[in-house]
């Protein structure tokens, strides 16, 4: 009787602290990886959309260039795309198309020949902003950029600070192209649905 008395004790004990342990185990891992949130816990309200315009200003050449190429493939020399070459840049964003206006961001990323039919560009970008409500905030750009083209649309697809959230387009117009320099001005119109 006293034995089973024990046996019973020991049993209910392990069974009792089996599923302590596995219960805690299990929510520990379940509510570490994921949970449900409301956006007003990180305060975010009410989503709103924003414009953005600015200039975009591509320097390849001269004492001091925004951008450089990094890599290029054996054949990029013979395409008349110019295909397989990869540039990092760091290019000024400014108010006005004047090299001298103010600035307002930088572009800093890297885009590349990614079409052997046409002057197709890959373009992987932050948009790093440095003014006013915006400064230390940024935006990530990641699309296609026919260079030729009169107006080309490419994605917004994420954002920090008080960009976090966003979602949206750029259209970009060259505003103007030096064929000798290869220094461009782009004007840049951005649409963000953000919070």
């Amino acid at each position: 009787m006293a034995k089973s008395k024990i046996l019973t004790s020991i049993f209910t004990f392990t069974f009792t602290l089996t599923f302590f342990l596995f219960s805690t185990f299990t929510s520990a891992e379940s509510s570490s990886f994921h949970r449900t949130m409301s956006p007003t816990s990180l305060g975010l309200l009410k989503e709103k959309l924003s414009h953005l315009h600015f200039y975009f200003h591509d320097t390849p050449r001269g004492p001091k260039p925004t951008s450089v190429r990094v890599a290029q493939a054996s054949m990029t020399n013979m395409s008349s795309t110019g295909f397989g070459f990869v540039v990092m840049c760091d290019d000024p964003l400014t108010v006005g198309p004047e090299p001298g206006s103010k600035l307002v961001g930088k572009a800093q990323g890297i885009y590349g020949s990614a079409d052997q039919e046409q002057t197709g560009l890959l373009m992987v970008m932050n948009l790093v902003f440095t003014e006013g409500k915006y400064n230390g905030s940024t935006l990530s750009l990641l699309g296609r950029n026919m260079m030729y083209s009169a107006v080309r649309e490419m994605p917004i697809v994420g954002g920090s600070g008080v960009f976090r959230f966003a979602r949206g387009y750029a259209l970009a117009k060259t505003h103007t192209f030096d064929l000798k320099t290869r220094d461009a001005v782009v004007e840049y119109n951005v649409y963000l649905i953000h919070y």
